[in-house]
């Protein structure tokens, strides 16, 4: 059966395009709240899955052995733009390791802004894999195996000791048994696991509020959701949704997006959970579901309705700057969201 719209795309009175995909919202025990097309359907969370990712960071005690800030945990949960000061962070947290830059093992791209691009350009250097947007979440892998005592060399793999850590926390938060049958290789180059929708949105809610997790794990993610609360621009950048969305809700929305059309949230405060996934991939509707579901459970008034409204119902304009359609949230999904 095929995945229900979420995402409309307008021009003049008319549909002009779609995007279709899954939504779930769920408490802690799994309850849900919503849910749109097949939850149980395993899904890659890609860069989304991020926090759990970096929960070994904390739980090591390598975050307090090498006194990391509270950016540097920040970008250990991130996907950067490559701007300076992720890279200048990134690199903070490898010297406190004891490395450098060739010890990352994420690959290297350009930064993701144009002006970052140019400023390389301007001094004749090119990039490397400090700008990768992974570099920090790669920085915090290292300095794991810095306080396990073992060879960082191919701490990507699968069979390596850091990985290990990080597949057991993804097993523990999503209950769900992760081996080869459902492994892939992330854009960065560690394993990433497809996991049921439905599990990663009750993983996301536990993180949020504890239940279900040891102490140390629940102080682990508290902790990492509150240093992405207090210095966003490091878990994304300038003029990303990330960035600009927990900048104003703090610690009442961790948001992280994912690619391919991926992102989870938590929502402390009430306790729910959220994962969706775009079919074809798009973050201009996987950014304007989240704003619509940000809307509906975190928004408090006006005037953060309207802040959300950016993405939600995005302007579409054309080259002159004339208003010729917009990026929707589907009405019945919207009105599914009310009830």
């Amino acid at each position: 059966m095929a995945d229900p719209i979420l995402v409309e795309v307008t021009r003049g009175p008319l549909v002009e395009s779609t995007h279709a995909g899954l939504l779930a919202i769920t408490d802690a025990d799994g309850r849900r709240v919503a849910a749109f097309g097949d939850v149980e359907r395993p899904t890659f969370p890609r860069s989304s899955a991020k926090l759990i990712q970096a929960l070994p960071l904390v739980e090591s005690g390598a975050a307090d052995k090498l006194g990391l800030t509270v950016e540097e945990l920040a970008i250990a949960g991130a996907s950067h733009n490559g701007e300076q000061a992720h890279c200048d962070t990134a690199h903070a947290m490898l010297r406190k390791a004891g490395l450098d830059t060739d010890a990352l093992e994420c690959g290297v791209h350009w930064p993701e802004r144009a002006d970052d691009v140019a400023r390389l350009n301007r001094a004749g250097a090119e990039p490397n894999a400090l700008h990768n947007n992974c570099s920090g979440k790669h920085a915090g892998f290292l300095c794991v195996a810095c306080e396990m005592g073992v060879d960082h060399h191919g701490y990507v793999g699968p069979d390596h000791p850091v990985q290990r850590e990080v597949t057991a926390a993804l097993e523990g938060l999503t209950d769900t048994k992760l081996d080869e049958h459902v492994r892939g290789i992330d854009g960065c180059s560690i394993p990433t696991f497809a996991i049921p929708l439905d599990r990663l949105a009750r993983a996301f809610a536990r993180l949020g509020t504890g239940e279900r997790l040891a102490p140390v794990r629940a102080a682990a993610a508290k902790r990492l959701r509150e240093a992405a609360a207090a210095a966003p621009f490091m878990v994304a950048g300038t003029g990303r949704f990330c960035t600009e969305v927990m900048g104003r809700f703090g610690t009442r929305a961790y948001v992280k997006t994912g690619a391919e059309g991926v992102f989870c949230a938590s929502f402390p405060e009430i306790g729910l959970g959220v994962t969706l996934k775009v079919d074809d991939g798009g973050t201009r509707a996987s950014e304007a579901l989240m704003a619509a579901v940000i809307h509906r459970f975190v928004a408090k008034d006006d005037e953060e309705r309207a802040f959300l409204d950016r993405w939600a119902h995005h302007a579409l304009l054309n080259r002159r700057g004339l208003k010729v359609g917009e990026v929707r949230v589907a009405d019945d999904v919207v009105a599914a969201l009310g009830r």
